[in-house]
């Protein structure tokens, strides 16, 4: 009996294994799922929802829905791609964007999503939160204002880095993320070498003193589009 599963996305048959999502059987195939609260070696979190998909006709999250067989896939069709362009304009409303200034311009994964959607500028009211930074670690930095609340930092501390060192605390528009320790970052066991520090999409966590080693103009994104490392040539 085989293992293979076979399904399509957009009319092309994928196959792949069982207990694969429809993400990595797409990255397997070449086809690129727009994507911010998932890595390939964090466990999947299904939170920022840019990877949404129609699995027969429904919504899902392709970073959590596992494949099967005969499913049929929707990631390129207008209605998918309007959703996303929405989700990617409300994290820019929700938070304190600004590209020129971030020392993340040209590496950030939410500016290169906006580029690839056509993205100028969110059609919907930007809300302006009051949210603070936390500058008291000598090597790390934290700016909730570009924090879009993927998980990444939570999920890396915890199964790679072993520390815990973030956490979720709140709830919906007051939802932030947290240290381990009663008053700011400088006071646990974070370091520059932490793998949570290296998985934010944003300029939400930064090491210090590094911001322009890389010039802009010769950094990730400025010259190939987001996904371009997945899609097939």
């Amino acid at each position: 009996m085989s293992n293979t599963i076979t399904f399509t996305i957009d009319g092309v048959e994928v196959t792949g294994q069982p207990g694969q999502t429809i993400m990595e059987a797409a990255d397997a195939a070449g086809i690129y799922i727009p994507r911010l609260c998932a890595l390939e070696e964090l466990s999947p979190h299904g939170s920022c929802r840019v990877c949404t998909v129609m699995v027969n006709g429904r919504p899902q999250a392709a970073c959590t829905q596992p494949i099967a067989d005969g499913m049929v896939v929707e990631n390129d069709t207008e209605q998918i791609l309007a959703i996303r362009r929405d989700i990617i304009d409300m994290l820019f409303v929700e938070g304190n964007h600004f590209c020129m200034f971030c020392e993340k311009s040209g590496n950030c994964e939410l500016q290169a999503l906006a580029y690839r959607f056509g993205i100028a500028a969110p059609r919907f009211p930007y809300l302006f939160p009051k949210r603070d930074i936390d500058a008291t670690h000598p090597d790390i930095f934290i700016d909730r204002n570009r924090c879009i609340l993927c998980g990444r930092c939570v999920r890396a501390s915890r199964d790679i880095d072993g520390k815990n060192v973030f956490e979720f605390v709140g709830r919906g528009f007051e939802k932030r993320v947290a240290v381990n320790a009663e008053a700011n970052l400088a006071d646990t066991d974070a370091a520059a070498t932490d793998e949570a520090v290296n998985v934010c999409p944003t300029g939400a966590l930064l090491k210090k003193r590094v911001g322009y080693a890389v010039p802009v103009g010769q950094r990730k994104y400025d010259h190939k589009p987001i996904g371009s490392e997945i899609e097939k040539k």
